[in-house]
């Protein structure tokens, strides 16, 4: 699930990637869509495709859409009878690439669920490299310019007309949807997406899906085990959200944990103490008075900061935004986090600036160099095709800031993805969107952690409720979806998932290795003196287990979320 407001902008580079770094390596024009699976070498040692699929699945002869793919090779030979097919990746977003997915993290996630599978991620239709592309603007200055707007970054709770000016803002994204659609924008939805799944694996050769889905992707494997029950070979959920609660543009159950995850950094900052937590106090409160005291200055007074290459203002939303961003990687996040929030406390915004920038804007006179970048136009469009029509009166987005408040602080920072469909075209409903109910071909695997900020463990057991024989597995940790956290327990029962079709005991819970303020930047021989320690005589598969998971833990760009 992408965090919404200024970092929508932000996570669009950090979260997603950039699309323009990687054609520096490869052109995805190089590769002609084609009904017959074809992989191309690409960039260092891995494979590209684009499959061709029906742009409408009601007239499948009619005009068509092409879903890019890029994967991880197994190790063992497709012939061999170790082989074991590939499992298929989603990061969530919705919006979020799989192709980056796996140019960043393929390697580890490979070596998570085994050598014996290849590792498939995909941009959903609408997405990033895969045509046709969302898009509301006529050009990528237009696009950024919007993006990057005040209403855009706003937290509703930085001034009295905060939640004005968002809706003002969502109601224009929904009319340039509009007014800029070519006939395409309605087939960009999860149905459709689910139907491309099932056409990957065919093309694969396979009549069952192996598919490991991360936030939204959970949405997405749950429409597919949903719609097509008797395709399931392996499925996996991370980080679960409440599909009926998306499907109906509620967006109201998200933040249930979210306190517990900040509450958990104020914690563990007074448990590390002052060597390894520079914003230290003796207690809880303390810290939280001292953050409270920076909110307050960065309102009245923001900070002008300058670096080598860039420049911007910090002020109370940057804050806002990036403390809620760190929420989601806590292990990779909260050490950097104290520390930027230490610096500004004496007065320097340099270091939490850095937490939230985004790479300078270029603009480019070849048409095709940004023609597969990822923007947040897509996850839009995902979004809004997938729901309910929601109201656009402004006293009804009121009544919904209300009613989130009462649940969650952090609610001034989550109104922004849902107030973008009040005005979006009014397309007809016939996509799926319920019941999640199903007995499939084989269990589902679902997984969450105790203190999710946007994907509560709640979410995770009722959609397990729904499929047949399915077991959630509980991993105790903060942090967005079970890679947040280095968790070997956790991982080797995914590993057994799909290796053996081994499920976990009913009830497991699963606990992590080391915390978030177990180092603090102190360099890799310390990370690797801890990761000695919690494996002792363990086998090297476990060992490599162990160093994927920790990399994947501590990387800020591993691009999972809404």
């Amino acid at each position: 699930m992408v965090p919404p407001a200024r970092l929508l902008l932000v996570l669009q580079w950090l979260l997603f990637s950039t699309a323009s770094a990687l054609n520096d390596e490869f052109s995805w024009h190089k590769i002609a869509p084609s009904e017959d699976l074809v992989w191309h070498e690409c960039y260092s040692g891995q494979q590209c495709a684009r499959l061709k699929v029906p742009l409408d699945y009601a007239n499948p002869d009619g005009a068509s859409a092409a879903i890019a793919m890029r994967r991880i090779h197994s190790v063992v030979p497709h012939h061999s009878p170790e082989y074991r097919g590939p499992i298929l990746v989603n990061p969530g977003g919705p919006g979020a690439s799989g192709v980056d997915l796996i140019q960043q993290f393929g390697d580890n996630i490979s070596a998570v669920v085994g050598p014996e599978f290849d590792i498939v991620g995909f941009d959903p239709r609408g997405i990033s490299r895969s045509t046709p592309r969302a898009s509301f603007f006529e050009n990528r200055a237009e696009q950024n310019l919007f993006w990057s707007s005040p209403g855009n970054s706003m937290a509703v709770s930085s001034s009295e007309n905060a939640l004005a000016r968002k809706w003002a803002q969502g109601m224009l994204a929904g009319r340039l949807a509009a007014e800029r659609d070519d006939g395409t924008l309605h087939f960009i939805n999860s149905d459709y997406t689910a139907r491309d799944m099932l056409r990957i694996m065919q093309a694969h050769g396979r009549d069952k899906i192996q598919y490991w889905g991360f936030s939204y992707g959970s949405v997405l494997g749950a429409t597919f085990a949903a719609m097509f029950p008797d395709k399931v070979g392996r499925l996996v959920i991370d980080g679960v959200m409440d599909s009926e609660n998306y499907y109906a543009s509620e967006w109201s159950k998200n933040l249930i944990d979210t306190e517990k995850v900040w509450t958990a950094f104020l914690n563990g900052c007074v448990a590390a103490g002052p060597t390894k937590c520079p914003i230290y106090s003796p207690t809880v409160a303390e810290i939280q008075t001292t953050v409270d005291d920076l909110y307050s200055s960065l309102r009245t007074r923001p900070i002008p900061v300058r670096t080598a290459t860039s420049y911007a203002i910090v002020d109370y939303d940057l804050m806002r935004n990036t403390v809620f961003a760190s929420l989601y990687k806590p292990y990779a996040s909260f050490p950097t986090l104290a520390r930027a929030l230490a610096d500004l406390s004496a007065g320097n915004a340099t270091g939490l600036y850095r937490m939230s920038a985004a790479p300078e804007f270029k603009c480019s006179c070849d048409a095709d160099e940004f023609s597969f970048e990822n923007v947040n136009d897509g996850g839009h469009a995902v979004r809004c095709n997938d729901g309910k029509r929601i109201s656009a009166s402004f006293e009804d987005v009121e009544k919904h800031y209300e009613n989130l408040l009462a649940n969650s602080s952090w609610a001034d920072v989550w109104m922004g993805p849902r107030l973008r469909c009040m005005t979006w075209p009014e397309f007809p409903q016939t996509n799926f969107q319920s019941p999640f109910v199903a007995n499939t071909s084989f269990p589902l695997l679902v997984v969450g952690n105790t203190a999710d900020p946007v994907t509560p463990l709640w979410g995770a057991k009722k959609m397990s409720q729904g499929f047949a024989g399915s077991v959630l597995l509980t991993q105790d940790s903060i942090g967005h979806c079970s890679l947040a956290a280095p968790s070997l327990c956790t991982q080797k029962h995914i590993r057994k998932y799909f290796r053996d079709g081994e499920l976990p005991e009913a009830g497991t819970v699963c606990s992590t290795d080391g915390g978030p303020f177990d180092t603090l930047l102190e360099g890799e021989e310390e990370e690797e003196r801890e990761a000695q320690a919690v494996l002792g005589g363990s086998s090297a598969e476990d060992r490599t287990l162990l160093e994927a998971v920790r990399a994947l833990s501590r990387a800020w760009d591993v691009p999972l979320g809404f």
